[in-house]
Formats: structure tokens, sequence, C-alpha cells
């Protein structure tokens, strides 16, 4: 599982054009502009831009040493009392960050003019075209973010055990930059990275497997996209062919459907998506389960949805080396089993 933690609400899987869509529409986007603005790497001053570099160059090597208890002592207070996530994310993490490099993009600043937490805030950073965004630009939108001053700064890994991207979201406290969010994420799964991810999802497209391509460019999308809360000319583009292929049989955005499985059971199906474990890729489906205590049944219950899943969609045995289902019970709880492709009858 990806760890990564962030103290404020963000909107997954935002594209540009359903976000200037309605304020174009209405007038709008001058006025959201006075409340949230951006400036890129090369409109800052010297010593802004160096200060956040600083930062995010010393955070990493906390990271490093697997030092959480310095980063919650840097964290804004609001991360600081719900630190759990970013101790999970530094935990998995510390095996490849140590003696890694760790070289920062240029950094954006966001401004949050308010005099009180923004519902919804929108960030248009870099030089937008007539159809959205350019080779140059970004967009950031969060929920609920109160006002301040912040920068996004992304570290690329390289040289340790595995490559990595490591988003920070840091606020200003007088001349202080606090530590307010972290995203670490892998740049590969099963050894491919996104562009590899996304040409197979292109080949699965041509020969009309839509759900080994949607599951495929989802993970293109997750390799090539630091955070979810950016958007960007690629991951765009690569948000415009995963919906050409979203079959209507597959839960998404919410939605969930039901798989029947032998002697006529009906199970909710409430998200699936790929997994890397090692060398291998499996596809994990979740389905809402009543009770999980009994783990027998529950185990029973999994192995059932295994064989429906496949029996529905063959197309993922040459896809996915296995199935992992994971009933979840009304409190959030799971029980999870795993099944290898090649024993599914």
């Amino acid at each position: 599982m990806r760890k990564e933690a962030f103290v404020l609400g963000h909107v997954a899987g935002i594209k540009l054009r359903a976000l200037l869509a309605p304020v174009l529409a209405l007038g709008l986007l001058a006025l959201a502009a006075r409340a949230q603005t951006c400036l890129e790497a090369a409109d800052m001053t010297v010593p802004m831009r160096s200060s956040i570099e600083l930062a995010a160059q010393r955070y990493f090597d906390m990271s490093a040493r697997g030092d959480s208890a310095s980063l919650r002592q840097n964290s804004i207070p609001a991360l600081a009392a719900n630190f759990s996530g970013v101790e999970a994310a530094v935990k998995e993490n510390t095996d490849a960050f140590r003696g890694a490099r760790a070289l920062a993009r240029p950094p954006f600043l966001l401004t949050a003019d308010a005099s009180e937490p923004l519902a919804r805030a929108e960030f248009l950073c870099g030089v937008f075209g007539s159809t959205g965004q350019t080779a140059q630009s970004a967009v950031f939108v969060f929920n609920g973010l109160p006002p301040g001053k912040y920068a996004v700064i992304i570290l690329d890994v390289s040289g340790g055990k595995e490559g990595r991207t490591l988003t920070l979201i840091l606020q200003q406290e007088g001349a202080d930059w606090k530590l307010g969010g972290y995203y670490a994420r892998p740049t590969t799964a099963a050894g491919h990275n996104g562009n590899w991810y996304a040409d197979k999802a292109r080949d699965y497209k041509k020969k009309s497997e839509n759900h080994n391509a949607w599951l495929y460019f989802h993970e293109a999308i997750a390799l090539n996209s630091p955070a979810n809360f950016m958007s960007t000319l690629s991951s765009d583009r690569l948000f415009d062919e995963t919906q050409s292929v979203q079959p209507a049989d597959m839960p998404a955005n919410g939605n969930t459907i039901d798989l029947t499985a032998p002697g006529s059971h009906s199970y909710r199906m409430t998200d699936i998506f790929p997994l890397a474990v090692g060398d291998d890729l499996d596809v994990v489906v979740k389905y809402a389960s009543a009770d999980i205590s009994n783990t027998q049944k529950t185990f029973q219950d999994n192995m059932a949805v295994i064989k429906a899943l496949v029996t529905k969609f063959p197309e993922l045995r040459e896809a996915f080396s296995g199935v992992v289902a994971r009933a979840v019970a009304p409190n959030g709880q799971d029980y999870g089993s795993m099944l290898p492709m090649r024993e599914i009858k």
C-alpha cells in the first residue's frame, strides 16, 4: 500500500478542463485569482526559493534517517496532532531514501488570501493555452485550505533501493517553512515505470481488453503523478485515455457493482485497483461485507469473489499475477485473501 499524509482535504483525480469550464462560464476566474495565487520558481525571489529548497532537503534528510520525531516537531500543529500517516510513510520509505539523492524540482508558492478556510482552493500555476494546460503549467486543488502561504516542492529520489518522488507541502510560519503534507510515491511498479504501463494499456485497448487497459492506465497515472491534488498536461492526457476505456461493469467514482458468484450469491464490489508486490502485479478487489469476524467464512467469501471476478473478466489472467479480495466491514476494517492467477480454476 502507498502511504502518504496531508492534513488538508484534497481533490483526487483532478483535471484542468473540468476545473476551468464552470469558472469560465460564470466569469469568476478573476475573482478566484484574488483569493488564490501561484508563483512559479522563476517569479520568486532568490532567498524565498532557497529557503523552500533548503527546508525540503532538511525534511528529506530526516526521512532518510527514519527520524519521524524531528519531522513532527517541525510540522504545523494540525499535522503534528494527527501524525500517524506521516510516521507510516516514513517507515515504509526509509530503505528507499537511505543513501539516495534527492533532486528538487522548481517549487511553487501558493497564497490563500482569505479570512477563513477556503472550501475549495484552486491554484492555476504557469501559462495555459486555449484548450487548457501546457507543458509548463500545473494545477493544485485543495478542500478546506486555511489562509496562508504554502509551498509545493517535489523531490526526485534516486540512487537508493528504489526510485521515489517525495512531494512536500510546506506552510510558512514566520521565517520558517513547516511541514504540512507528505507524499512519497514509487516511480516504478513490478519493475516498470508509468510510461510502460501507459503503453501496455494502449496495447490492451487495441485488443478491446478495456478492463485491463483501464486498470493499467490507473497504474500509469499513479506512477506519473507525484500527488492526487496536482494536475499537469501529462496527467490530463492520461486521464482522457483512462476515461475512454472505463468499463461500465467495474466500480469507479463511488459507484458499486454487483458481482454474482456460483450459487447466485451476489457481492457488492466497491473498489478495484492494481497493486505491485515485488515483481508481480496483482489486482485488488474490495467488496462490502456485513461481518468479517468469522474469518473462515470470510475466507470462503474471498475465494468466491476471486473466482467470480476472473470468470466474469477472463482477460485479467493475461495482465495480472494474482487476485486479492478484501472483505470490508461497515466499520472500515477488512480481511483479505490472495490467490495466484495460475491457481484460479
